[in-house]
């Protein structure tokens, strides 16, 4: 009767055991798949396009550019606006309408970051 018993508890040993290994195994798995480095954050945002004349619209662009030396196409993504309406429009995508004769500023930011161009429209 005696012998059941110590198999049982040596049974269970065992699969505590077990248990142990997989996990320590598990745990060594996940730590060389995760990833060693930091994610790249936006150093800058540039903008470019062409000024239009009043009553005409031109599409700008925003290209952040980020910490891993890597550019990105936000102009999608980012939050646009001017510095004056009465002069000139921006849509959420950058398209810039001219409404008005003057030198205004246009604005993009994407996380935080901002980048400017100052125009001016003509006539």
């Amino acid at each position: 009767m005696m012998q059941p018993k110590m198999i049982g508890r040596q049974s269970m040993q065992v699969r505590l055991l077990s248990a142990i290994a997989m996990a320590a195994v598990l745990g060594l798995f996940a730590a060389a798949c995760g990833s060693s480095t930091s994610p790249s954050t936006v150093s800058t945002v540039a903008i470019t396009g062409t000024p239009p004349l009043v009553g005409a619209t031109s599409q700008f662009s925003a290209i952040a550019a980020l910490s891993d030396g890597t550019t990105l196409d936000v102009t999608s993504v980012s939050t646009w606006t001017s510095s004056n309406t009465a002069e000139a429009l921006v849509s959420s995508t950058g398209l810039v309408t001219g409404v008005g004769a003057g030198t205004v500023t246009v604005q993009a930011t994407y996380q935080s970051v901002t980048g400017s161009d100052q125009i001016t429209l003509t006539q």
